[in-house]
């Protein structure tokens, strides 16, 4: 049974978690930018309180000395100021850029130890999505939102401190509207906060379509399905626009409802200080105190506003991130797991059964077989019978749910991970090469390798020729997925990375299907040599390829239904002789 999902984690534990795990290793910078954004709160709050004294001394009374102290004092505190903002600004940055590298390789780096069964739960693009997008989301709300919200909370009380300092019955009087500016703050909150869910779904959906459109792009313009690709994406991108313009909308109305409220205040502060002026109750110097500490706190509050939407998105970003990390590998090193010597090679299924989740069919069912040192033995069947999911529980892709799979008597569950894998060397129908050069291709699993084993193992796969052909040589760049190079080509690289490798499991999922009569002749000259000396197990629908094989299983439906050579399957007359008749492959 599958283990249920995780309880959703509450705002308070997302926020310990971030300030826990990204923020506490770079306390110092941070608590220097917040350091910073107290002293730009206390600054502006001196520099609007020093309004008063430079309106009463320098206009009103005009105090002679006060014509130096004062401007000097203002100077002073804007020069203050300014360094303290430039110096939060660039902790910021360089705490924000550190956080959002962390997050990505953390992410990239869970992703690729996941399980495969895991990675099929979801597209790739939607973790591309999380990778790129997340990050940045969580880095805004964690450290430019959080310190900016302490800035401008301190500029408010800053400003609030001033206008009691310069009347403190009106200041009371102003008080009583902050319950509702912060109701109207809750209200476009909520509504940010649905936004920002929604559009963040929608961008992983926006990545999803677009790389698929991509990848499969040969296929899309054959069957001139440009323009359903296009109004696939668009109604993406629409329905992404819609929760991004509901968000938007929110902050757009949240900042005028905010400002609208304080322009009211505003008015009943003018009356009121008529009101006093005129029975000597209030200077000029105090009013004009008054009013820009009322302008820096309505400013501050519409930023502390906005600020709701940036909360919002970070914490549910932060939500997924948490999800995807959270989210361990079953398929990992056992306890008490010993690493394996260079392995005999001797392969054995024991009973063994497996199945795609917990809901669906059986793949293979009761399967026994023996793969022997230096033995080649061959997998033939239908299609979705069941032969790559046998080839792929050797590595522990997956994992058999019944029966054992042992390499030279070893469980392959009881030795470590990376030491069964340094023993299989894996040749597929179609290669994956990395938008690298030549060499960085074929010693991927050997980065170490010099240069003269590399051009050994791509002699050995019938590759130096054509390698040394090309303008770079082995510095050529092979583009994405290999895309500069023909199938052949690529092919025989991939051929030279198992050569390299030389590890003494060779793995072989249909490693000539695809490719054209030449091609194949010269691959499989490459894989002959390649399988001397080797244990070998390969799929294969082309029969031809199968007739030297010590030993052919059938595999149907999940089931080893024939054992044999070619020779004697086709003179048993079962579903192996059908096959043969049908690529007319009768015994010789």
């Amino acid at each position: 049974m599958s283990e249920p999902a995780p309880p959703e984690l509450s705002a308070r534990a997302l926020i310990a978690r971030v300030a826990r795990v990204y923020l506490a290793p770079r306390w110092k910078g941070w608590s220097g930018a917040m350091l910073a954004a107290i002293c730009v709160a206390l600054t502006s709050a001196w520099l609007v309180q020093l309004l008063r004294p430079a309106t009463d001394q320098l206009l009103v009374h005009h105090v002679p000395r006060a014509i130096v102290i004062l401007p000097v004092t203002l100077a002073v505190l804007a020069l203050c100021r300014t360094i303290a903002q430039v110096t939060q600004a660039t902790l910021v940055n360089r705490i924000g850029n550190g956080l959002v590298g962390d997050i990505q390789l953390q992410l990239f780096g869970k992703l690729v130890r996941a399980d495969l069964a895991h990675l099929r739960t979801q597209h790739s693009g939607a973790f591309v999505s999380s990778v790129l997008y997340d990050a940045g989301l969580i880095r805004e709300a964690a450290t430019s939102g959080v310190i900016n919200y302490t800035q401008h909370f301190l500029t408010t009380a800053g400003a609030v401190v001033v206008m009691v300092y310069n009347d403190w019955i009106l200041s009371l009087v102003l008080l009583v509207a902050a319950p509702a500016a912060s109701a109207i703050m809750r209200r476009f909150a909520k509504q940010t906060t649905k936004a920002a869910k929604g559009a963040m779904v929608e961008t992983s959906a926006l990545s999803t379509a677009i790389m698929e459109s991509l990848d499969g792009v040969r296929v899309v313009k054959i069957e001139n399905r440009e323009a359903f690709e296009e109004a696939r994406v668009a109604e993406v991108v629409r329905r992404r626009e819609k929760h991004l313009v509901k968000g938007a909308n929110a902050r757009a109305r949240a900042a005028p409802a905010t400002e609208l409220l304080m322009t009211l205040i505003t008015a009943v502060v003018f009356a009121y200080a008529g009101w006093r002026s005129q029975h000597g109750g209030m200077s000029a110097g105090a009013f004009v105190s008054f009013i820009g500490a009322l302008a820096m706190g309505s400013q501050s509050l519409r930023q502390l506003a906005n600020l709701q939407t940036v909360f919002a998105e970070g914490m549910s970003a932060a939500r997924r991130l948490f999800a995807a990390l959270d989210v361990e590998p079953e398929i990992g090193d056992a306890a008490g797991a010993k690493p394996l010597d260079r392995a005999e090679g001797e392969i054995t299924f024991e009973h063994v059964g497996f199945a795609y989740g917990t809901e669906g069919p059986a793949a293979l069912r009761d399967v026994t077989l023996q793969v022997r040192r230096g033995e080649t033995v061959a997998l033939v069947g239908p299609s979705g019978g069941g032969k790559t999911t046998l080839l792929n529980l050797i590595p522990r892709f997956y994992d058999a749910t019944e029966g054992r799979v042992r390499l030279d008597g070893h469980d392959v569950r009881e030795v470590t991970l990376s030491s069964l894998r340094r023993q299989i060397a894996l040749v597929t129908q179609e290669p994956f090469l990395f938008d690298d050069t030549i060499r960085a291709n074929i010693a991927y699993a050997r980065p170490d390798a010099s240069r003269a084993d590399i051009e050994a193992a791509a002699r050995a796969a019938a590759a130096h020729e054509f390698i040394t052909s090309l303008p770079a040589g082995y510095e050529t760049g092979v583009g994405e997925a290999g895309a500069r190079l023909s199938g052949g080509q690529r092919q025989r690289i991939a051929i030279a990375r198992a050569f390299l490798k030389d590890a003494p499991i060779l793995l072989l999922d249909e490693a000539t299907s695809a490719l054209d009569t030449e091609s194949e002749a010269q691959v499989q000259a490459a894989l002959k040599r390649l399988m001397a000396g080797r244990t070998t197990l390969l799929i294969a629908h082309r029969l031809s390829t199968v007739r030297g094989a010590d030993r052919i299983y059938v595999i149907d439906k999940g089931r080893v239904v024939e054992t044999g050579d070619h020779d004697s399957l086709v003179r048993a007359g079962g579903l192996y002789a059908r096959l043969a008749r049908t690529q007319d492959l009768e015994a010789v």
